[in-house]
């Protein structure tokens, strides 16, 4: 019997809530520096310019993480796949607190990205080989959510831990949380909850980047979810230079947008095993096309003043960009096989990791020019050229011929 047959109710829902503290874990370790960038840029060497290209860094390893890891964990399996690589990622969240200039902080970002590349595609291929395909998109979203979870609290736990006891100390908390959750994951991934893994080839299948269904995934959750890297990453700055939001009041306000990006993967999740299920043979366009018009206003942030209306549409835009993820994650469920779904998840979490090395940079110089409405309107058209884009790739009717 599969463990979906053994593991009944409550319990089902288990492994894919592990991996959503997995993902809490990496926000948190990834976040500290973002909400704590103007305290760390006023008392290192840092500048805005060398914190975006620190951010660039840990996007690119992030990106070539994803879906090495992705592929280790479809070929080892999850339970010492994801003891590797929380475990890399813990000391260099840790290592943070013992640097001082740019290059520790580019070294320290890259090993931390690199090694939290295996959260998402760990949570994607848990859903997948422990709930049945009716559940598996509200479990992509649950094991998910930890990442928007982690968002929301790190600045309110974070910035007065920080203001108290300095930046460096905070690093080192989230040194010994990475060793709580390890030996928490080796206790629990066992069988039933988590299947014994099954290797199908001596192999490790790695992305082709020739095979149309790479560009697939990689299309429309990179380009739609880049809002989740600009109000991550870019909007403690806006806040901060444009509208004279104190460090001590950051760590009031930015939680506000991470509940559009935590109710964002539950409700898509829904929609996805709702209206989105495999074996239908049909492209979901129309979802795609909906939350295109739905990611627009994040234009209008620059047009207003009001402190309350700007993060209103910070969490809009993150409840629109879940929307892209979570459905990028169905469908690559559909298009590639159960043994390659780890790989697939990776290769969504890396494109989006290249779209944010790229536009993160620039905009953090762009809010050193203070050309903040070009931030935001090409922020909010991105998804559409994602969307255009993926109608392109995702014509070809035997892609969708294929069901895990």
């Amino acid at each position: 019997m599969t463990p979906t047959a053994t593991v009944v109710g409550w319990r089902r829902w288990l492994p894919s809530t592990l991996m959503a503290s997995c993902s809490l874990l990496s926000y948190i370790d990834r976040q500290t520096l973002a909400v704590l960038s103007p305290m760390i840029i006023s008392q290192t060497s840092l500048t805005d310019a060398s914190y975006g290209d620190a951010v660039s860094a840990f996007s690119i390893a992030y990106m070539i993480g994803n879906p090495l890891w992705g592929a280790l964990l479809d070929h080892i399996g999850l339970r010492i796949g994801m003891l590797l690589a929380v475990g890399l990622w813990t000391a260099a969240s840790a290592s943070h607190a013992m640097v001082f200039g740019f290059l520790g902080f580019a070294i320290a970002r890259g090993v931390l990205g690199f090694g939290e590349g295996a959260a998402f595609p760990g949570a994607m291929r848990t859903a997948i080989v422990s709930l049945p395909p009716e559940k598996q998109g509200r479990g992509i979203g649950l094991g998910y959510s930890g990442a928007s979870l982690g968002a929301l609290i790190t600045p309110i736990l974070v910035t007065p831990f920080a203001i108290k006891y300095g930046w460096r100390a905070a690093f080192i908390v989230t040194g010994l949380l990475g060793l709580a959750w390890l030996i928490l994951w080796w206790t629990v991934s066992r069988p039933p909850l988590i299947p014994k893994h099954v290797r199908t080839s001596d192999r490790i299948r790695i992305p082709n980047l020739l095979d149309r269904r790479c560009w697939v995934v990689s299309s429309s959750f990179g380009f739609g979810g880049v809002a989740l890297a600009v109000v991550a990453y870019a909007s403690p700055l806006y806040l901060n230079r444009a509208l004279g939001v104190t460090q001590e009041q950051l760590g009031h306000i930015l939680w506000i947008p991470m509940v559009g990006w935590e109710a964002g993967y539950f409700f898509w999740g829904w929609v996805a095993d709702r209206w989105v299920p495999p074996g239908t043979g049909k492209r979901p366009t129309w979802v795609f096309l909906l939350l295109s018009v739905l990611a627009l206003p994040s234009a209008l942030v620059t047009f207003t003043d009001s402190l309350a209306v700007v993060l209103g549409l910070f969490l809009w835009s993150t409840f629109v960009a879940d929307g892209f993820v979570v459905m990028s994650l169905r469908v690559s469920s559909h298009i590639y096989p159960r043994d390659q779904i780890g790989m697939a998840g990776g290769i969504g979490s890396a494109a989006w990791s290249a779209v944010a090395a790229i536009v993160i940079p620039i905009y953090t110089r762009l809010v050193a020019q203070q050309s903040y409405t070009t931030i935001f309107v090409s922020m909010s058209l991105l998804p559409l050229f994602g969307t255009l884009l993926w109608l392109w790739i995702s014509k070809p009717a035997r892609l969708w011929r294929v069901e895990t």
